[in-house]
């Protein structure tokens, strides 16, 4: 069975947390949650984290990169900054993609990518207002509606999660 991780905390970008949700439980995902808190949380709009109640959470301690073929990265820039200062899912992240597995990122999602030390030399889209941070980090930063840059897919923005979830699935299904 496909499976996937979605790895976020409190005041997460909705958006940026459900469209993916949901697009990969349609694709028959087996999806697993890693919350920064360990429980539920909030969207930065209200909006109940994650969605299903019946959704189990994961603490980082408790997901393994071998269990899974994705992993997603919401936004969320007062998300971010706090999940970015945990260094287990900093270690995580890193580990994924040396094993060249997909991360799919997404807006400030790209802070935790810039904490990985996985963006130099490499073509990478985050929020507007991390282009610097990109490219201090060594990144060429590119935006375009979905970045694809080996085995990271990226964007800046929640208006173009269509063609970015679009290329996601499709990089799966290759």
């Amino acid at each position: 069975m496909k499976k996937a991780l979605i790895i976020s905390g409190n005041l997460v970008q909705d958006h940026e947390f459900i469209y993916p949700y949901y697009r990969l439980l349609e694709e028959g995902y087996n999806l697993d949650v890693c919350i920064l808190e360990g429980k539920p949380v909030q969207g930065i709009l209200g909006t109940a984290i994650p969605p299903n109640k019946e959704q189990t959470i994961k603490k980082i301690e408790e997901v393994k990169v071998n269990d899974y073929e994705l992993l997603v990265i919401p936004g969320g820039v007062k998300a971010m900054e706090k999940v970015r200062q945990n260094l287990d899912i900093i270690k995580f992240i890193s580990d994924f993609d040396k094993e060249k597995k997909i991360i799919a990122c997404i807006c400030s999602g790209a802070q935790l990518l810039i904490s990985a030390k996985v963006v130099k030399g490499r073509k990478i889209s985050g929020y507007y207002s991390m282009k610097d941070d990109l490219i201090n980090a060594g990144a060429i930063y590119t935006d375009l509606p979905a970045v694809i840059d080996d085995n990271i897919i990226t964007t800046a923005h929640y208006k173009d999660m269509g063609p970015w979830m679009k290329a996601v699935i499709e990089k799966i299904n290759n």
